[in-house]
């Protein structure tokens, strides 16, 4: 038997191999360049604790996430929706390049690439992070940790449910305004990805928008404040519509993160304005539901460096900015102990006082009590099950009936104050309810070292318009924390005193 091959067998058998080769290894090739163009999980990392804080993700851009040229165009696409230009205008704080141009992205915001796209969305400090300047026309000075108290969040959330409402929320609107800003996508980027993310992203927030009707529904919050607990029960599928009105326009304001060891240690204090957890790493968890996280995507490890991070951070001084009356402080400093010291912690930086962390009745201290009423036994029982099969399940959120004695590092910073920012100054709050200011104006970051507050009774800067507090509205009633044991009876000269002292704080 003859098993030589003609030529034209072999001419064959190589034909068939190699039509074999292209069936099978162009589909193998097609796979793996779709899993790489598509796969992965990567997100921009940072290896400074500060630059992760600032823009480190926290995982919400899985859920939440825009893809990144949809979040740069926006503003542009549907100007009509914001204040004025830009997301600066809702009071994101932006960091300079070295030519003076602002960041692509601000403050507050993280970046990841998932599913092929790069997608952006808040991280932490976008609700502890803002500016202060010492008088208009400086310039400002970016202060991590304390409160956002330029950032107008209902107002950023609204801009997004009405933009993707528009008509011009779609592909024929926002391709060419990418291609204006220098974008430079690639054809599957420009002919397919974007087109279908657009798509979706309008679908997805259209239906976000759905569930918070009740958000356009409720008084302005203003800058530097948040529905907390009524955002939260969007997460249970609360019938929003049919809860008692009294859980409803809630806002308060954001918190600082500085000294968050303190905290914790040598004993846990009682968290949030009406102190509802004592477990600062669970307060945490339940903090990462606002920049999108779930718990099947939420970033446990870069959570954790921004927790370790929030551990020491120490507010910046006083002093850095403006100057103190030593001898005048040091008059105030008996004042403060006699009146406030059991409550609120021997100093800025020393937190030991009988009642610290600790809850003090409605009945006595006497403030609004909307913030009280939003968060329900219903609620608690609710978060009880977040996390169900995780180790980390929550366990520690309870119904309280009055608010937190906080301590109170970083006190100048963190204007206006009690719980839902209805006094813009402690000035204002020295006195009683009754001589403090019914309207003022938030959202300037200049502040007045006299008052000790931001400067409230202008309403517009430099082409800028700021948020007008009405005390008279619900939620934002400026009453309580008064009387002989808050020092509100307390002599002209001893308030001046006891004020110079809490700027040592």
């Amino acid at each position: 038997m003859n098993d030589v091959q003609t030529p034209m067998e072999s001419r064959w058998k190589r034909r068939f191999l190699i039509l074999l080769l292209v069936i099978v290894a162009i589909p193998v090739i097609l796979v793996g360049w779709l899993a790489i163009r598509f796969g992965g999980d990567v997100p921009v990392d940072y290896d400074s604790p500060v630059e992760h804080f600032k823009y480190g993700s926290t995982g919400g851009e899985h859920e939440m996430g825009f893809p990144y040229w949809i979040w740069r165009v926006l503003p542009a696409v549907c100007p009509q929706y914001l204040p004025g230009k830009g997301y600066q205008s809702l009071g994101m704080v932006y960091e300079r390049n070295a030519d003076g141009s602002d960041r692509d992205l601000p403050i507050g915001t993280s970046q990841r690439r998932y599913q092929g796209i790069d997608r952006v969305f808040v991280n932490c400090a976008v609700c502890h992070t803002s500016t202060v300047r010492t008088a208009a026309g400086q310039p400002p000075t970016i202060v991590l940790g304390m409160p956002a108290a330029t950032f107008n969040m209902k107002g950023f959330e609204e801009f997004f449910f009405r933009c993707a409402a528009d008509p011009k929320f779609a592909k024929e609107y926002i391709l060419p305004e990418i291609e204006r800003q220098g974008g430079e996508l690639d054809l599957l980027d420009r002919y397919l990805v974007y087109p279908l993310a657009i798509a979706i992203m309008r679908d997805r927030v259209l239906a976000l928008a759905g569930r918070f009707q009740w958000v356009f529904d409720q008084h302005e919050w203003g800058p530097g404040r948040v529905d907390t607990f009524n955002s939260a029960k969007v997460i249970f599928n609360f019938p929003m519509a049919h809860l008692d009105p009294r859980e409803f326009d809630a806002p308060a304001d954001f918190p600082s993160l500085w000294r968050q060891r303190q905290r914790k240690e040598p004993r846990e204090m009682q968290l949030h304005w009406d102190g509802n957890n004592t477990t600062v790493e669970e307060r945490n968890k339940s903090a990462a539901f606002g920049t999108g996280t779930t718990p099947p995507t939420i970033d446990l490890a870069r959570i954790a460096r921004v927790e370790a991070w929030i551990m020491d951070v120490t507010p910046p001084a006083f002093g850095q900015f403006f100057p103190i009356d030593e001898k005048l402080a040091a008059s105030g400093a008996p004042i403060y102990q006699e009146y406030c010291a059991a409550c609120h912690g021997a100093s800025g930086s020393d937190f030991s006082g009988e009642y610290v962390g600790q809850v003090t009745p409605l009945a006595e201290i006497g403030t609004d009590r909307r913030r009280l009423d939003s968060y329900t036994h219903t609620l608690a029982v609710n978060q009880a099950t977040l996390y169900a099969g995780y180790p980390w399940r929550f366990t520690h959120f309870q119904k309280t009936h009055g608010y937190a004695n906080l301590p109170l590092d970083g006190l100048w910073l963190r204007a206006p104050y009690l719980h839902n920012g209805s006094v813009p100054s402690l000035r204002a709050l020295l006195e009683p309810a009754a001589s403090r200011p019914a309207t003022f104006y938030r959202g300037n970051d200049v502040y007045d070292p006299v008052q000790v507050g931001f400067v409230s009774d202008q309403a517009e800067a430099g082409g800028r318009h700021f948020f007008r507090f009405d005390t008279a509205l619900p939620g934002n009633a400026n009453v309580g924390h008064e009387g002989k044991p808050y020092g509100t009876e307390l002599s002209a000269a001893e308030k001046t005193a006891l004020l110079e002292f809490l700027k040592t704080f």
